[in-house]
């Protein structure tokens, strides 16, 4: 999915993705949930790799990834990790 407009159904379908791993219902993706999110997405995944895309990610550096940053980043290609 390149970054091009997204529909109302297509968002809707990544917010649901967010809130399955939204562990804790508090709107935003910490280092753990993100970390089980990669593990479901990328098994072979390796924690450091996951660490660092999370730093990249998180882009105002509030230790959370909320759901625009998640947004823009499953756009942009999850499944390159």
């Amino acid at each position: 999915m390149s970054e091009q407009a997204l529909n109302d159904s297509q968002i809707a379908e990544i917010r649901k993705e967010f809130d399955f791993f939204d562990s804790d219902n508090n709107g935003m993706i910490d280092l753990g949930e993100f970390i089980e999110l990669l593990t479901v997405l990328s098994p072979k995944t390796k924690v450091k790799v996951v660490e660092e895309a999370f730093d990249l990610i998180d882009k105002n550096q509030d230790g959370h990834i909320d759901f625009a940053e998640f947004l823009i980043w499953w756009q942009q290609g999850w499944w390159e990790y």
